[in-house]
């Protein structure tokens, strides 16, 4: 069935025109594959998966555009910035204002210059891609289950006596003061707002 087809993605409306239904679930597949796989760092995965979705749709639509802009993020983090300026440059001239907005900001901070940075400043995250899994007992964080122990019963709080003979029960002074004080300041208040 070809002609114009209406599908819902984020709760908004979408119209992708001359592509059949089963493009249709094809491009749905695999746009979802692509942002998945790129909120899972996955980069290269979801340049695969965006760059098939972006193939099949229409990019004059608001779909489309979508599919690109993420497309644009992909290929960034990915580490292929030459794709990813050129593919945004079109994207910030396409027919949807919000999309072409985005395209726009986006093509501004990949041609914003690079910052210099100093090495202390960086913290080296160690590349885990090659640890063994199968020894549980080397990964710290991860679950296992540990026998509990028995609970140790705490001690029940008691005050201790006290006697009378060490309390100071003499005049403060202070307390005099601090009241005959604050009674000036109320005094004085109540006599400026007679």
């Amino acid at each position: 069935m070809m002609g114009k087809t209406f599908m819902m993605s984020k709760n908004v409306y979408f119209q992708i025109s001359t592509v059949s239904s089963d493009d249709l679930k094809t491009i749905e597949i695999e746009y979802q594959a692509g942002r998945k796989a790129f909120e899972r760092g996955e980069y290269r995965k979801s340049v695969q998966h965006l760059e098939a979705a972006n193939a099949l749709a229409e990019a004059r639509t608001r779909l489309g555009g979508e599919i690109q802009t993420w497309l644009v993020t992909a290929y960034e983090a990915a580490g292929q910035r030459t794709e990813a300026i050129a593919l945004c440059r079109q994207v910030s001239r396409h027919p949807d204002l919000h999309t072409r907005k985005q395209g726009k900001r986006l093509l501004y901070i990949l041609e914003a210059p690079k910052l210099r940075s100093r090495p202390e400043w960086l913290t080296q995250i160690p590349d885990l891609t090659n640890l063994v899994e199968s020894n549980t007992q080397d990964r710290k964080g991860s679950f296992a289950p540990v026998a509990r122990r028995s609970q140790i019963e705490k001690p029940v709080f008691q005050l201790e006596p006290i006697d009378p003979g060490q309390v100071n029960n003499q005049d403060n002074r202070f307390i005099w003061v601090a009241l005959l004080a604050t009674t000036l300041v109320l005094g004085a208040t109540l006599l400026r707002v007679w």
